[in-house]
Formats: C-alpha cells, sequence, structure tokens
C-alpha cells in the first residue's frame, strides 16, 4: 500500500500558506490537555478563593435581574460592597452566573474549573489557527509553551475572566486565519470571536486591533471586510466602557495600574516569563527570529505582539496603563512568534531549540505548584467556628475582611450568621465579648472607626489568630473587657 505524506502548502508571497494541514490530528490537543494537567495541580491544594475571586462568587450566585441592575446603575450588591459594582468585566458575570445555576455546578472550584476550561480551548483554537497558518509543528509547540508559560498558566485556574479572554482569543485568531486561506470564510467567527474578547476584558480589544492590522498587511486593500468586522467586534467593548463612565464606575480599578516608567515592553516581557531570566532571553531572541525568518505565523504573530504593546505605550502618555495580568492576551503573541522562530531555525536545531523552550516555559512555571493560598478567610472562619460562642459579634472591621467572612460563614459555618455585623454597622459597645475580623496592611490593622467605639466601650484587644497569605493579611481578634 502506498504511503500518503502530508506536504505543507505553498506559501504565498505575503508569507501566509493558501492552506495549511486541513486535518485535524489529535496531537494539536496536547496544549490544550498540558494546560488542563498543569492546571488541575494547581487547583489540588484547594486553597480559598481570594478577594477578585469571593467577588466574583457573591455576584454571580444574586438572581440575574439583580446582577444586570446593578451593573447597568453602578450600585454595589450588598452593603459592604457599596462603591464595587460588577459593572467592570460585566459580561463575566453573566456567564458565571448560567454556569453557577447548572445543578453541580455552584461550588467556589467549578468557577476557576471555568477558567481552566476556557483556557484549554482557548489554546486547542490556537494551536489549530497555527497549524493551518504554519504547520503542525509550529502550532503544537507555541500551543504547549503557551500552556507552559507562567502568565497564562497562574491565571487560567482563577474566578476571573482571563480564561474566557484566551478562549475568545483563539476563536479570534482562528477566524483570521480561516479567512487569510479561505475567504470569506472565517469572517463570522472572527466577529462573534472578536466581540467575545473586549467583552471578557476590554485591553484585548488591543489583541483584536493587531488581528485586523495584520489582516491589512497581507491583504492590503483585500482586507476592508476584516477591518469592518474588526470595528463592528469592539463596539461591544466600548458600550460598556462607555456605560462604567457614564455609571461612574469607569476608573474604579484605576489604583490598581502603575506608571512604567519607560519600561512597559520589558517589565510586559518578564511578566509573560515569569521573572525566569533564561525564558525571557530565550523567547526574546527566538522572537526576533520568527519575525524575520519565519514563514507562514511571522506577520500574524509580530502584530499579535507588538500592536498591543504600541497602543498601551500610546495610551501611558495620557494615564498609567501597566498590569500584568490585564496583558495577558497581546502577550500570547510572545509566546507565538517564538515558538514561530524555534521552527524557522536550520532543521537540525528545530526539535532541540523547541524541546528548550518548552523545559524553560515549564522551569519557570514550577514554582506555582507549591504557592501558598492569596487569602485564608476559610480557614480564619474555620478557627472561628470552633472558638466562638452564640451571642458573641464577630465584626468585619473591612471591605476584604466582610467579603471572606460573608461567604465563607454561608458555606462553612451558617449558625455563625446571627452574630456577624457587616460595614458600615459598626462593632456593639455592649458586648463583653467582641470577635473582630480585620487585614493587616503593612503589618498594620487598616484603620477602622471600631477600634475606638471598642477602647471607648472598655474593651481591649487579649488574643489574636494571624492568617497569613500572598494577597491579604487577615487577622482574628478577640476584644473582651
Amino acid at each position: 500500500m502506498p504511503t500518503v505524506t502530508e506536504r505543507p502548502s505553498p506559501t504565498t508571497a505575503a508569507g501566509v500558506r493558501d492552506a495549511g494541514p486541513q486535518r485535524w490530528s489529535p496531537v494539536e490537543l496536547l496544549p490544550a490537555v498540558l494546560v488542563a494537567l498543569l492546571g488541575g495541580r494547581l487547583l489540588l491544594p484547594g486553597h480559598g478563593l481570594w478577594f477578585d475571586e469571593l467577588f466574583t462568587a457573591e455576584v454571580s450566585r444574586l438572581p440575574l435581574g439583580d446582577i444586570v441592575t446593578a451593573i447597568a446603575t453602578g450600585e454595589g450588591t450588598t452593603s459592604y460592597l457599596a462603591g464595587v459594582p460588577p459593572s467592570y468585566n460585566a459580561p463575566y458575570y453573566l456567564v458565571t452566573h448560567l454556569w453557577t445555576s447548572v445543578p453541580g455546578l455552584g461550588g467556589d472550584t467549578s468557577l476557576r474549573v471555568l477558567s481552566l476550561l476556557a483556557t484549554a480551548g482557548g489554546l486547542a483554537l490556537i494551536t489549530r489557527a497555527l497549524t493551518r497558518l504554519a504547520d503542525r509543528a509550529t502550532g503544537v509547540l507555541a500551543g504547549l509553551v503557551l500552556a507552559a508559560s507562567p502568565l497564562l498558566l497562574e491565571h487560567s485556574v482563577e474566578a476571573r475572566s482571563y480564561g474566557l479572554a484566551v478562549l475568545a482569543t483563539g476563536g479570534a485568531v482562528l477566524g483570521l486565519v480561516r479567512w487569510l486561506q479561505e475567504p470569506p470564510r472565517g469572517l463570522l467567527l472572527f466577529g462573534l470571536a472578536g466581540a467575545g474578547m473586549g467583552l471578557a476584558h476590554w485591553y484585548a480589544v488591543t489583541v483584536l486591533a493587531a488581528f485586523v492590522t495584520a489582516a491589512v498587511v497581507l491583504r492590503r486593500r483585500r482586507a476592508l471586510p476584516v477591518v469592518l468586522t474588526g470595528a463592528l467586534g469592539a463596539l461591544p467593548a466600548v458600550g460598556f466602557v462607555a456605560l462604567a463612565v457614564l455609571n461612574g464606575t469607569g476608573a474604579r480599578n484605576a489604583e490598581h495600574l502603575t506608571d512604567s516608567d519607560g519600561e512597559f515592553v520589558v517589565r510586559a516581557a518578564e511578566a509573560w516569563a515569569g521573572g525566569s531570566n533564561p525564558l525571557l532571553y530565550l523567547a526574546v531572541g527566538l522572537a526576533v527570529v520568527g519575525a524575520v525568518r519565519s514563514t507562514g505565523a511571522r506577520v500574524v504573530g509580530t502584530c499579535w505582539l507588538l500592536v498591543p504593546l504600541a497602543l498601551l505605550l500610546v495610551a501611558e502618555l495620557v494615564r498609567p496603563v501597566y498590569h500584568p495580568r490585564y496583558l495577558l492576551a497581546g502577550l500570547l503573541g510572545l509566546g507565538v512568534l517564538a515558538a514561530a522562530g524555534a521552527m524557522s531555525l536550520p532543521r537540525p536545531a528545530r526539535a532541540p531549540v523547541g524541546a528548550l523552550l518548552l523545559a524553560c516555559a515549564l522551569l519557570a512555571s514550577a514554582p506555582l505548584a507549591d504557592r501558598g493560598p492569596r487569602e485564608r478567610a476559610d480557614d480564619l472562619v474555620a478557627v472561628l467556628a470552633g472558638v466562638h460562642e452564640p451571642g458573641q459579634p464577630v465584626v468585619a472591621a473591612d471591605q476584604r475582611s466582610a467579603t471572606g467572612l460573608d461567604h465563607y460563614v454561608r458555606d462553612l459555618a451558617p449558625r455563625l450568621r446571627p452574630d456577624v455585623v457587616l460595614p458600615p454597622d459598626d462593632a456593639p459597645p455592649g458586648a463583653d465579648r467582641v470577635w473582630v475580623v480585620r487585614r493587616l496592611i503593612d503589618g498594620e490593622p487598616e484603620p477602622t472607626d471600631d477600634d475606638e467605639i471598642l477602647r471607648t466601650a472598655g474593651l481591649q484587644m487579649v488574643e489574636q489568630h494571624d492568617f497569613p497569605a500572598s494577597r491579604t493579611h487577615l487577622v482574628l481578634q478577640l476584644w473582651t473587657r
């Protein structure tokens, strides 16, 4: 029986294959499997949710009408989150509400699993797109490198919208590649996924702009359908940004953004590499090679990496915009371009250099497996349930403490509910024993008026349980007369 050999499709003058390998192969699922395995390992310790994830969980459990009303009006969903409405990344909360409405998916872990599944799906789409655009080796290597990269892996298991952003980005690049090779196929997928990118996280609109730029570079005037589709795809995200401005929540997360002091690109690359210099230097070096020598993926990968960085550099002239996780969708381009560079080296060097790139990514991500919890409100409530006696007030002194206390009392110790005091209510001065939950900032309790109320009532702090974590250091204090 004659052997059939799959030959790579010819490359056009613009550097795009007319049609890459058309037959899907199970090997293209390796990146999705890898990120699922690595992400599953990160989920195994079962650490409790931290503040951002707790906010997701608290909003998702509300009736759909209440979520929509809070989004539209810019109002908080509880008394202690009055200044934190779900307008920011609003579509994500609608998705998680539907997800947790499915029987059996209402727990905390299911929210993280949603992100992991979305990330795995996104990597599968990216792998398929690059397989068509270049070849199977480039597509699979790019997917594996992305699956092992520290920045993506860290946020693939958080109950936040970054997994959905990766999924939408994968759909958009696959739609673009289909259009480049077989227009008008892929245009609808490009538009729908492009809209999903901005709805998952509005920074991802810069990547949508990168894909449109790649289409213009490759097809010139014939790229008009992609330009128009990209513009339409950006409108939903623009609409939600406008809504946030109108209801006064547009700058709510601005305090998390920092000025890069002219080091935006360097900081972004370091964030993608998780602080690992070997991965950073190798990836950047191979990305330069990919931008110069690779076929098929050269233009798309270069635009994917450089256009978002350029747009955000311009934005930084007006105000700070840097935050590592906000750049995730754009920094996927670095892994793509590095893989393309490895596969454009002389044939004998491709496999060892590709293996070295993947090994460096895995080594850079290895410390994540041993990371501790970001917040330990679950541990605090477990200890509180063992020492608390009925009738003793349990006071949340600040917003973050209130979110964790409220959530885990509901899930782990509902018998405490009658004694829980949440902001804006203050500590009751008439009790003889009061438990206070608060967070420490630089080793000092976050200032609240509860201290003065309790001291004036003749109480003093006699016992403290510490719950340090990487994001929030919580303490449980006992005040008595």
